[in-house]
């Protein structure tokens, strides 16, 4: 589980713009016009057709496409009734989440009331705001009543996360075991650890799909809900039953399914033992499930294991569900989130569970065996193909349930639209996160003198992304780490200028003197060379003692490259090295090559360039797509520049062709096909969407990445340094955290490449 401290969490909220989530205008604003357009006069014409026909906010306004999460605090995640506000970032995180993954705009609504008809009231009388309503963090009983209520009240899809998200993510993991385990739902026997929403919810849906109400057993802290009780709420009384068990072991002899949704620790091994034959088991208590995935599988390896947790095969987790559900409820205009609904998510998932996993999902959780099976019951969250999955199936449901107001007749169409929303993949990252935490690599941080590279280096530790190697003077950076609080004890901390290390410099110097001796270099050269920390960390990579290098946020660039290139050198098929930026946009990412390197680049270079890029653009698992960039479309102005992207174009159609790639061509031209494909029908690319950017000289790809970065909403993640034979990355001067964080990932990653 992810590792941080409380200061941690604290700067990551408040640093810059505080919060999580933002309002960014969709239309222009420039001029006078404009503003006339968006505000006074001009807004008079929607609100009077709005007035005719309210249908038409939809038409006319944000309303589609923006859900309220709204609570009032009383059950926050796990840490109880914090209240309306202290809830707030909880909102704003759900708010993320469901921008990210469906491309779902939310308003977060803290209510500061525990009254039950003020809630409801409050809700009802905004929603004309909201094309739906994600009710969290509710206690329960309260929450069952708020969101009945809530939903008769209401013509838009109202959802309580809480409660449903888990039910139907859960259910889709039952589906698939059942599938594996040959049993039959309606002949299972469950037993439920805990009584609260989402339990309920939870065996609700179960029962729906099939589950007999006479094989389940609730139990609480008190043990089995049973008609025997007294002490039953009007809730628990629904599940109670005629029985003579009492605990929780009693309950579980001789069960198919257990669901944990209660705390650490509830089963035991003994407990597990009495299960039948092939159990399923979904301990789900956060952040310690019921029973360890290590103490289960010691006490048995007949069992299907799920829980919570993302370090575990088998996570049942809701972002696999609510974006994706009101998604496409919102792309239906559905007046409610029904059973239907419900049940069209859960067999969606179970069905892409069974589809071929994608390379991109294999390379990210580093796993080329992972198909459907005992360890892979559900999608993961990183499975790019959940937008084109669960939308789709939520939209036929509602329309086929006569709850949807709007009608979807080319589903191949609307698929495609849900891809393009969500650009090519916005999780890039997160998923080279997971594949570099899949088998951490030793990477050296050449500049441990540095505040943000401790702070780097000790989260990259402490989440498993690599194993960090500082490099920096004892007395400096252990002062500097101790007057910021950041432990550094479990840390390799190296002096390459020490008396100790004299030996190892002098081992390094002939390594350098080897490479170089015909370049000018003499053994002092080289000597002196080892205590520049550049040259000593590209020599621990040379020598396997390190595996990858990250160095820069104190260096020029230049200087910080060039031990690179005098002692690991060029790959040998390429005559030069090159930079590349991820540029994260609102449309998804973009590759952006030569940015950094090359100041004017031949032909032949830029042949070299657009190959290494598309390599390093697949390693992402991306498919590139590649426009060369010029101020002239396919030879529309001549010159000696547009001749040399002319020519490596043609160059790489007759030597590589099978890199998608055309140009020379200005940038409006190669990032909308529709303005290509009626010019230049005749284009390779087609109707394709560009995600790879060439520039003709390293002046037009530095100004383009940085202009992006300050002024296009865009995050810059690199440079890239591709053409090397090892992992070795250099930064920009001061670079932020983050960036070093996930350039950390990327050297790890690379690294994993080249060892295999």
């Amino acid at each position: 589980m992810a590792k941080f401290t409380k200061q941690d969490a604290l700067d990551y909220h408040a640093q810059g713009r505080p919060g999580k989530i933002q309002v960014i205008p969709t239309k222009p604003y420039s001029t006078q016009r404009d503003l006339s357009l968006a505000y006074s006069p001009g807004v008079a014409v929607p609100c009077l057709e709005i007035q005719k026909n309210p249908e038409d906010a939809y038409k006319y306004t944000a309303k589609g496409n923006l859900v309220a999460v709204i609570s009032n605090g009383t059950a926050v995640l796990g840490l109880g009734n914090l209240g309306a506000v202290a809830g707030k970032p909880v909102m704003e995180g759900k708010g993320l989440l469901f921008k990210i993954f469906s491309d779902v705009d939310v308003f977060d609504i803290e209510v500061d009331t525990t009254d039950i008809d003020k809630f409801v009231e409050t809700v009802i009388e905004i929603a004309p705001t909201f094309g739906g309503i994600n009710l969290e963090d509710i206690k329960a009983p309260e929450c069952f009543e708020i969101e009945r209520r809530v939903k008769e009240a209401l013509d838009i899809p109202v959802m309580h996360d809480d409660q449903h998200g888990t039910a139907i993510i859960s259910s889709a993991g039952l589906v698939s075991a059942l599938d594996l385990t040959g049993k039959k739902i309606e002949e299972i026997k469950l037993v439920v650890s805990g009584a609260g929403a989402s339990a309920s919810a939870c065996t609700r849906l179960y029962m729906s799909l099939g589950v007999k109400p006479e094989n389940i057993l609730m139990c609480d802290s008190k043990g089995v809900l049973s008609t025997k009780r007294k002490d039953l709420s009007s809730v628990k009384k629904e599940f109670a039953r005629d029985t003579d068990a009492v605990t929780l072991a009693d309950a579980l002899k001789g069960a198919d399914f257990f669901l944990g949704l209660s705390v650490k620790g509830a089963m035991t091994k003994e407990m597990l033992a009495t299960m039948a034959p092939n159990p399923i088991v979904f301990a789900m208590a956060n952040p310690d499930p019921e029973i360890s995935y290590e103490d289960a599988f010691a006490t048995r390896n007949d069992l299907i294991f799920a829980t919570g947790r993302s370090d575990y095969p088998n996570q049942i987790n809701n972002v696999l569900g609510f974006p994706f559900i009101f998604r496409g409820a919102l792309d239906v205009r559905a007046t409610a989130i029904n059973e239907e609904m419900k049940k069209a998510a859960v067999y969606a998932l179970a069905g892409l569970a069974k589809e071929p996993v994608p390379d991109v999902v294999k390379k990210a959780y580093n796993n080329s065996d992972m198909s459907y099976g005992k360890e892979y019951i559900v999608p993961t969250p990183l499975d790019p193909r959940l937008i084109e999955f669960v939308p789709p199936a939520i939209a036929k449901a509602a329309m086929e349930s006569g709850v949807a107001r709007k009608e979807i007749k080319d589903w191949d169409k609307y698929k495609e639209e849900l891809r393009e929303r969500m650009g090519i993949d916005h999780a890039i990252m997160r998923t080279m996160i997971v594949k570099a935490k899949a088998n951490p690599k030793k990477v050296v941080f050449a500049d441990a003198n540095d505040i943000k590279v401790l702070q780097a280096a000790r989260i990259v530790k402490d989440e498993g992304i690599a194993i960090p190697i500082l490099l920096g003077r004892h007395d400096r950076v252990n002062k500097l780490a101790e007057e910021n609080s950041i432990d550094i004890s479990d840390l390799q901390l190296i002096d390459n200028t020490s008396a100790e290390n004299e030996k190892k410099r002098f081992e390094y110097a002939e390594i350098l003197l080897e490479k170089r001796k015909r370049k000018g270099i003499s053994i002092t050269d080289a000597q002196r060379a080892m205590f520049n920390r550049n040259y000593y960390g590209v020599s621990m990579v040379e020598t396997g003692e390190a595996d990858a290098m990250i160095s820069g946020t104190n260096t020029k660039y230049a200087d910080a490259i060039r031990p690179a290139l005098h002692i690991v050198n060029k790959k040998d098929e390429f005559g030069k090295i090159a930079g590349m930026y991820i540029m994260n946009t609102q449309k998804g990412p973009f590759f952006f090559a030569d940015t950094t390197v090359n100041a004017e680049p031949s032909s032949d270079d830029l042949v070299d360039i657009t190959v290494l890029t598309d390599r390093a653009v697949r390693a992402f698992g991306v498919d590139p797509v590649i426009a060369m960039l010029s101020y002239s479309n396919f030879g529309s102005a001549e010159s000696k520049e547009t001749s040399k992207v002319a020519n490596a174009v043609q160059k790489l159609h007759a030597e590589h062709s099978q890199i998608m790639v055309d140009g020379e061509m200005q940038a409006n031209f190669a990032l909308n096909k529709d303005l290509r494909i009626e010019r230049y029908p005749f284009s390779k690319l087609g109707n394709r969407n560009v995600n790879t950017l060439i520039f003709p000289n390293l002046s037009a790809g530095n100004i383009a990445y940085k202009m992006m970065q300050e002024i296009g909403h865009t995050e810059a993640i690199g440079p890239i340094v591709m053409g090397l034979k090892k992992p070795i990355h250099v930064l920009q001067l001061s670079s932020s955290v983050r960036e070093i964080i996930d350039m950390t990932a990327i050297a790890v990653v690379d690294a994993q490449v080249m060892e295999q």
